[in-house]
């Protein structure tokens, strides 16, 4: 079982190119709040993010930077020139091709704006594992990124069918590669299960988890079957993962059950069982308390808030 591409297509992770821009110094560039994740990947210049707190993070050419909570911030050549609200740009022209601002001076700078989106967000999900911001200097390996986003300002440059499905693909290529790069530059103790995945002990324990749910599993029989006794796989699972064998059980128990309560008509006595349970009173209980309702009720609301969401989806990704 390949755990990442299980949790990406659980959360039904999407996401489009916004912008297109062609700047000359001066600019600056205001970017309000967003209930997603925005990311920025700067082909030519140099240029500087701020966030509203007052970090600074200082971008280079083949900088790529993902706004993980989607938090207000800046971005510009000259801090002393005054903001423009990227909300103020024309958004049919920001959409199909380039969007030209600033001045006429040199240096120029050319960069790509996007968001990633999360349909289904769960606990601990890839876009709460990431650091609020993220910078990555793909140089010895950036040519899957050029070619991934060059491949979206194509794609973005004219109305034609199915441009927003070709793009939200795009876009779930794009985020798999950004996390693959952010992985490989994780420290022992980093980045919670996606980076606990490498290690030789852990890495086999998540797997088991996550191929068998159902399972009563204790700290003894993990710690067996990866060749680490009780205490040390206990605490080995905690320092990597973030939170005990047991809490990450529960979780991942309840995320497969909620999966199966949208997607399938099976019984909540047989979805209770799927996940571990042997009774639903006692499965119920957990998942109330995971989720904030009760399984039965918790089906209703996402199947009857399916399609409304599916379309608020779409809408934005227009307005957007």
């Amino acid at each position: 079982m390949d755990i990442l591409a299980e949790v990406l297509d659980r959360i039904r992770l999407g996401g489009t190119l916004l912008f297109h821009f062609e700047l000359g110094h001066p600019w600056n560039l205001a970017l309000p709040q967003r209930p997603y994740a925005l990311f920025h990947y700067l082909s030519r210049g140099s240029a500087t993010l701020a966030l509203e707190e007052g970090r600074e993070l200082h971008m280079t050419a083949g900088d790529f930077v993902v706004v993980s909570r989607g938090e207000p911030h800046e971005i510009y050549s000259d801090r002393r020139t005054k903001p423009f609200s990227v909300n103020d740009l024309d958004r049919s022209s920001a959409h199909l091709g380039v969007v030209r601002h600033g001045g006429s001076a040199q240096p120029y700078a050319t960069m790509i704006c996007g968001k990633f989106t999360v349909a289904r967000p769960s606990r601990g999900s890839v876009l709460e594992l990431l650091p609020p911001v993220l910078l990555l200097k793909p140089a010895e390996d950036g040519e899957w990124l050029e070619a991934i986003l060059r491949r979206m300002v194509s794609e973005s440059a004219h109305q034609r069918p199915g441009q927003g499905v070709a793009l939200s693909r795009l876009t779930e290529v794009l985020f798999v590669e950004v996390l693959r790069s952010w992985v490989k530059s994780l420290g022992p103790g980093e980045g919670g299960w996606l980076g606990a995945m490498a290690d030789p002990h852990i890495g086999p324990a998540l797997q088991l988890i996550h191929e068998r749910p159902d399972r009563p599993w204790t700290l003894d029989d993990l710690g067996q079957r990866v060749g680490l006794g009780r205490s040390a796989f206990s605490a080995r699972f905690t320092r990597l993962v973030g939170q005990s064998m047991y809490r990450y059980l529960i979780v991942r128990r309840m995320d497969e059950a909620a999966s199966l309560l949208e997607s399938s008509d099976e019984g909540i006595a047989r979805i209770a069982t799927r996940v571990g349970y042997e009774t639903v009173a006692a499965f119920s209980k957990v998942f109330v308390r995971h989720h904030g309702l009760s399984p039965g009720r918790y089906r209703a609301v996402r199947r009857s808030d399916g399609g409304r969401r599916q379309g608020d989806l779409l809408e934005a990704e227009v307005a957007d």
